[in-house]
């Protein structure tokens, strides 16, 4: 009798195979796919020093092992930026009545963020490897440097334009507020190009950077100088502790690198002292109040606080800035709970009158409507 042989068609043939890869795929999940490689404990001819900047994470899953490789590229850069800009925040040193101020341009968290943002654009995941003993992942994160550092030279290059056209327009400008404005963003604009050039030194083998054209230190310098010479604040306060509370603002103020006088603005001038000082550009004017609140507490007394403030062109009588805050301090005694929420009034009001006027001096926050601003100190009948 004859059999009668079945061919196995092309499909089957092709089935087989492809179930095999299956089941040794799952079969081999557990082993290393291959060996060990160089990067784990030394520099791998793949990934070059000269060609790539590199930096390795290890975890027990395979995300969480790329993540710390991102991270630890990022720390290179890191730390360079914050080393530099230690040095950059000794050019804003103010002198004033016998003590010392530290002012930033930018903070060192700014700069460390952007840092941090634009390396991890020319970043990625070079390889990966699995060592299944102790059930570890391991990956290499790096850079290319040739192509990163054509990309920093390129952000490099649209900062010098910026800060070239800022302070050509500063200096043509004829508005005392635009050309401090202007100043300013070349300053914070060149900061942001010295952060640029110290990572372009870690990404370039050589460790050389590209030379700016102007000094961060010089033109802060010419900031200040032109602050110093052609603008006036004043501050005007009245209320309870209304010269603690003046006295705290102004010191505040200084601080922030802004020119404000103690000379009595135009309401509190007599006519013994009308001439005194230049007139005023901008004038801080608010009041203060604090009181005793009627709480059922056996063991504390308390102090309501509140302050509302404007800030005002005195040319124009146009406000372009306000604060309002209020608050209660409980302590043992009356006059404990007083100390402490006039403390805590004056270190509110002050940050927060700095950070509103720095930002209109400087452009950098939007004027409000000119109208009357919510107040937060009640009427006398409200108090309680």
């Amino acid at each position: 009798m004859n059999r009668i042989r079945h061919k196995p068609s092309g499909g089957s043939r092709a089935a087989l195979p492809l179930f095999l890869l299956v089941i040794l795929g799952f079969g081999c999940a557990g082993v290393p796919s291959r060996d060990k490689p160089a990067w784990i404990d030394s520099e791998d001819h793949q990934f070059p020093a000269n060609q790539y900047l590199v930096g390795m994470g290890q975890a027990s899953s395979k995300p969480a092992a790329a993540e710390r490789a991102y991270g630890a590229v990022a720390r290179i850069f890191t730390a360079k930026v914050t080393a530099q800009a230690r040095d950059w925040e000794s050019y804003v040193l103010i002198e004033n009545r016998g003590r010392s101020h530290d002012r930033r341009h930018l903070s060192l968290e700014q700069l460390t963020q952007v840092s941090t943002d634009k390396v991890l654009e020319n970043v990625r995941i070079l390889d990966t490897w699995f060592d299944p003993g102790p059930n570890i992942h391991y990956a290499l994160a790096g850079m290319n440097r040739q192509q990163a550092e054509a990309a920093m030279l390129e952000r490099i290059a649209d900062l010098d334009r910026r800060v070239d056209t800022e302070l050509a327009a500063s200096q043509e400008s004829q508005d005392k507020l635009a050309k401090i404005r202007n100043m300013k963003r070349a300053v914070n604009h060149l900061v942001l190009r010295e952060a640029y050039n110290t990572d372009l030194r870690v990404i370039r083998a050589s460790g050389q950077g590209l030379s700016a054209r102007h000094s961060v230190a010089e033109l802060a310098a010419d900031l200040e100088v032109f602050l110093a010479n052609n603008l006036a604040i004043g501050v005007e306060v009245r209320g309870e502790q209304a010269e603690a509370t003046k006295r705290a603002v102004i010191e505040g103020l200084i601080r922030e690198g802004l020119p404000v006088t103690d000379q009595p603005s135009g309401s509190e001038r007599s006519q013994d002292n009308l001439s005194a000082g230049p007139p005023l550009d901008l004038l801080v004017k608010g009041s203060v109040r604090l009181w005793k609140a009627e709480l059922r507490d056996p063991m504390f007394q308390y102090v309501r606080w509140c302050s509302d403030f404007i800030i005002m062109e005195v040319a124009t009588d146009h406000i372009v800035g306000a604060v309002s805050r209020s608050g209660r301090e409980g302590h043992l005694t009356e006059q404990e709970a007083k100390n402490r929420a006039l403390r805590i009034m004056e270190q509110e009001l002050t940050a927060d009158l700095a950070k509103s006027l720095a930002g209109y001096v400087y452009g950098d926050t939007e004027q409000p409507r000119d109208e009357t601003p919510p107040a937060a100190c009640p009427r006398e009948e409200e108090r309680a």
